[in-house]
């Protein structure tokens, strides 16, 4: 490390050599004849001389002056692009309205000092975005243990906010759309079995996380009568391919509309089917019906005649075409009044969720605008997979339309073989 040496010495060791100048061939050699004398290195020496000279006006350069500015405008720059790469660093680790717990600040000053950054820059970057601590508590918090709810809730948070970390395609996950309840839930059975719902409350809000919230979605008739169906709507089933609902939905795109159905087992609310269409003719919602009996089956949960089907009074789903398909297949036809949803509202109801959770603005299912079908029909493969085998339903006492279902058989059947397992899971 250089030596510093006080301005005194300096300046008298300058007036020494200008002193005696007139002895020595260069300026050079006087200070290497004088500096063992002054306990100053010959170089050191020289170049302060040349400084006093460029400051008196002697020889041009840069002044003391200057320089010093020169200096202090090089460190602030420094400084400014320190707290900027902290701050960079920081967007997934600063929420507003929150103070993130001791261990995570601790681990994040951990990190930002394996850069190179200095624990006082941190701090202070940390206070101008509103989280209070000196660079004393850190190191305080550094020689002792954590309690064990910081301890804890550093972890949740650590599982929240992965959730928010993008895929490939730039996608959250989807178990982002989740609120306190399920997401309690889902905390229990990914790695936190005792996590207590007022904990993820809190945990929740701190992080700014509401997950999604979704409106009404049918509109009860004026004169309150009820349709004169098979269900009568007692949307409830005994088992599995005793009862589906359908219906369909639209989805505006760049090119047009974008129309998609699906077919709904009520006794596990599993997606047993769906296809996407530019035209809602009747070829449409039968594709959706043929694909939904060929996975039944092909899964080894076949469909047995009886089965009732049941839809709104949508003039697709009351052809002729339609209706006899139905017969072909074996199927009970039910159709709900015209004009009251609540006739349908099994089906209405998973279609409120396919709106807001894929098709929705900031969903984590889209990768950004929706341009043709194509782009609706690979949201729709990956919320149908999502939604039948990681999605928590609250009516299946929080379980999966694939675990529900499963249970049924090896209660009733014995264990489904691996290979029918695997189909239909996928």
């Amino acid at each position: 490390m250089p030596k510093r040496y006080p301005t005194e010495v300096r300046d008298r060791a300058v007036r020494m050599i200008n002193d005696r100048l007139c002895e020595y061939p260069s300026v050079f050699a006087a200070c290497k004849a004088l500096a063992p004398k002054l306990d100053v290195g010959p170089e050191s020496l020289r170049r302060w001389v040349l400084q006093a000279q460029i400051d008196t006006g002697e020889k041009d350069g840069p002044t003391s002056t200057e320089l010093d500015e020169l200096k202090a405008l090089r460190a602030e720059n420094r400084d400014l692009k320190e707290a900027n790469e902290i701050l960079k660093a920081a967007s997934n680790f600063l929420r507003e309205g929150a103070r993130p717990s001791p261990p995570l600040i601790c681990r994040f000053i951990d990190e930002q000092r394996a850069e190179g950054c200095a624990v006082e820059s941190i701090c202070a970057v940390l206070r101008e975005q509103g989280v209070q601590v000196a660079a004393r508590s850190y190191r305080a918090w550094k020689t002792r243990l954590p309690a064990l709810r910081a301890i804890e809730d550093a972890r949740v948070i650590d599982t929240l906010r992965s959730l928010k970390d993008l895929d490939s395609k730039g996608r959250p996950r989807p178990e982002i759309l989740y609120g306190r309840r399920k997401m309690t839930v889902w905390l229990r059975r990914n790695g936190f079995p005792e996590v207590s719902k007022h904990t993820v409350d809190r945990l929740m809000r701190d992080e700014g996380m509401n997950g999604l919230v979704r409106g009404r979605t049918t509109i009860p008739g004026k004169d309150g009568k009820r349709a004169a169906d098979l269900l009568n709507r007692n949307f409830s089933a005994s088992a599995p391919n005793r009862i589906w609902v359908t219906d369909f939905t639209y989805v505006p795109v760049y090119s047009g509309v974008v129309y998609v159905a699906l077919v709904i087992d009520l006794y596990s609310r599993a997606i047993v089917g769906w296809e996407t269409s530019t035209v809602k003719d009747t070829e449409f919602v039968e594709q959706c019906l043929k694909m939904a009996l060929w996975r039944r089956n092909h899964s080894k949960r076949p469909v047995h005649k009886g089965l009732i089907h049941h839809s709104d009074a949508g003039s697709q789903y009351t052809s002729i075409r339609y209706t006899e398909t139905l017969e072909i297949e074996g199927l009970e036809p039910s159709i709900g009044s015209v004009g009251d949803a609540y006739d349908n509202a099994a089906a209405e109801t998973v279609m409120g969720l396919f709106k807001n959770e894929a098709m929705a603005k900031g969903s984590p299912f889209r990768a950004g605008a929706l341009k043709t079908e194509n782009d609706v029909i690979d949201i729709v493969f990956h919320w149908v997979h999502w939604y039948n085998n990681a999605r928590l339903h609250a009516a299946l006492g929080h379980q999966t339309p694939e675990e529900f279902e499963r249970i049924y058989y090896d209660e009733n059947f014995g264990s489904l073989p691996d290979a029918a397992a695997h189909k239909t899971a996928a």
